[in-house]
């Protein structure tokens, strides 16, 4: 399972320019029209952003806005040197979307609400900022360099027990106890590489990954759960979705972007339990929910890169896109 969200190099090496995945597919389920107000929720380096901006700018159109929110303050700052008038750039992280449009002034989105989750290649291809097991950095992998918890803190004091849960959860790594263990065994661990040759280690009796058919590096699933843990990912997804859902005015949409099976399983769920009239028990013959139905699933199943994008960008290999439209 790839976490990552843009293009770049295969084995994330340095030097290739940003590229946004599912691009086109992405602008044509939000139906961009001037005059109305989006939100690009991970707003990174702009891959999406900056399209919208160029598609809802016109000089004889109605004022667009759009709205870009992104935890990577550094991602950010770059960004703030492209865009325009139409864009307010906003340092936040994106489970706190309504807090953040409240700022705004905003209490309704009429357009669309996009979110593009993962890691960027600029995330990854930055040593320091210790995603990625092909480069040496220190362990930190917060999205948000802010924030306080870091991997290492996780990888040095978390218990045995409580690491393997980590690992099993959130990479859904089948040897997530031997793998803890000889975290623990290893103890301090410092970078990047240090925990990736502890893993590496710890599953070469197995084959290559040690999960299955899976190909990819060995760390691959021990690195994703950890930077899921120090980031709270799901936690503030489960919260982005609901508050996203609830923001959308009759006809605007909701358009998202996975990259592994736990967010796209997450997405499904919460997309179909808005877009049905009763969630009562199947076996219950009265429905006593007073569940009213909110959204229209537009994507009855994922959006995927063709084989063009996979070639020309390997990271989208990985990407799964879900819409949804909110009902009247």
């Amino acid at each position: 399972m790839n976490s990552d969200k843009s293009g770049g190099a295969n084995n994330g090496q340095a030097g290739f320019a940003h590229v946004p995945v599912l691009l086109t597919e992405t602008l044509d389920l939000l139906q961009l029209q001037a005059g109305k107000t989006y939100v690009d929720a991970t707003a990174g380096s702009g891959g999406h952003l900056l399209r919208m901006q160029e598609r809802l700018t016109s000089p004889e159109g109605p004022d667009s806005t759009i709205v870009g929110i992104d935890r990577d303050w550094q991602s950010l700052q770059r960004l703030q040197e492209k865009v325009g008038a139409p864009v307010r750039l906003v340092h936040s992280n994106y489970a706190d979307l309504k807090a953040v449009l409240t700022t705004l002034g905003i209490s309704t989105i009429s357009g669309g609400i996009l979110a593009d989750l993962g890691v960027s290649s600029m995330q990854l291809d930055d040593s320091e900022r210790g995603f990625s097991f092909l480069r040496d950095g220190p362990l930190d992998m917060r999205m948000d360099s802010s924030q306080h918890v870091t991997a290492a803190q996780l990888i040095n004091n978390l218990s045995e027990p409580e690491l393997a849960q980590i690992i099993f959860r959130y990479g859904e790594e089948r040897y997530s106890r031997l793998i803890a263990r000889n975290i623990v065994r290893s103890r301090p661990l410092r970078t990047t590489l240090e925990l990736a040759k502890v893993v590496t280690g710890s599953l070469r009796r197995f084959g290559k990954s040690g999960s299955g058919r899976d190909t990819s590096h060995p760390a691959t699933r021990t690195f994703q759960a950890i930077r899921i843990a120090v980031n709270d990912e799901l936690g503030s997804l489960e919260k982005f979705l609901e508050d996203a859902i609830d923001l959308l005015s009759p006809g605007a949409r909701l358009v998202v972007i996975t990259f592994h099976s736990l967010e796209d399983r997450l997405v499904k769920q919460i997309l179909r339990h808005h877009a049905r009239d009763c969630i009562c028990p199947g076996r219950q013959p009265v429905c006593t929910c007073d569940h009213q139905r909110k959204m229209l699933i537009i994507t009855r199943k994922p959006v995927t890169a063709n084989e063009k994008e996979v070639l020309a960008n390997v990271r989208s290999r990985s990407a799964k896109l879900r819409a949804g439209e909110k009902l009247g």
